[in-house]
């Protein structure tokens, strides 16, 4: 196999859906004295590293993505590849 391709994955929660964590930041920072932050929405971001080549990669990213990095119920993801 060639080089090992790499992707960035940010999860976060679909709009609409309540985000108690961002509730809770948001919260706290307005008790530190940041008024200008208006909302907080937290997400989680995951770094892959993969031995396929071409369009095989793209689908066993999505695979992965769909059935264990996020819930697709009340997530969505983006997928950022690497160079």
């Amino acid at each position: 196999m060639g080089k090992n391709k790499k992707a960035v994955v940010y999860v976060s929660l679909k709009d609409g859906v309540l985000d108690p964590q961002g509730v809770t930041i948001h919260k706290a920072l307005r008790q530190m004295g940041y008024d200008d932050f208006v909302s907080v929405r937290s997400g989680r971001f995951f770094e892959l590293e993969i031995d396929a080549d071409g369009a095989d990669i793209d689908r066993k990213i999505d695979e992965v993505c769909s059935r264990l990095l996020a819930n697709p119920v009340i997530e969505k993801y983006k997928v950022e590849k690497v160079k």
